[in-house]
């Protein structure tokens, strides 16, 4: 089974055991939380497309760990003028893995 889940903007594509890094969620490790911004649901013959959520379907998932990714560097300067600032980045995310995709009372278990 397969789901696609918006989380921080952004949709990720997922199924029960996979691991992913989202940006960083509000919650403490080992916590379990649910994603119920649901955009598609596949089964083995059937597929639900949510306009634009699929109704009563949800993504349980458990915070693994929160990290920061590597610093990105950020450079601007004016040639020839001796002007250059430096600038670094390191964003917050949070490593979940899916646990389980429920659709209505069906419940997909990934183990």
């Amino acid at each position: 089974m397969i789901a696609v889940i918006e989380s921080g903007g952004k949709q990720h594509r997922v199924s029960p055991g996979y691991r992913l890094s989202l940006e960083r969620l509000n919650a403490q490790t080992g916590e379990e939380i649910d994603f119920a911004s649901v955009l598609l649901v596949e089964d083995d013959d059937r597929v639900e497309i949510g306009k634009p959520y699929v109704p009563n379907a949800s993504v349980k998932a458990r915070v693994l760990s929160h990290v920061r990714d590597p610093k990105v560097m950020v450079l601007k300067f004016k040639r020839r003028k001796n002007y250059l600032r430096r600038h670094g980045h390191r964003q917050h995310k949070t490593i979940i893995e899916i646990l389980s995709i429920n659709v209505g009372k069906d419940v997909k278990d990934g183990t």
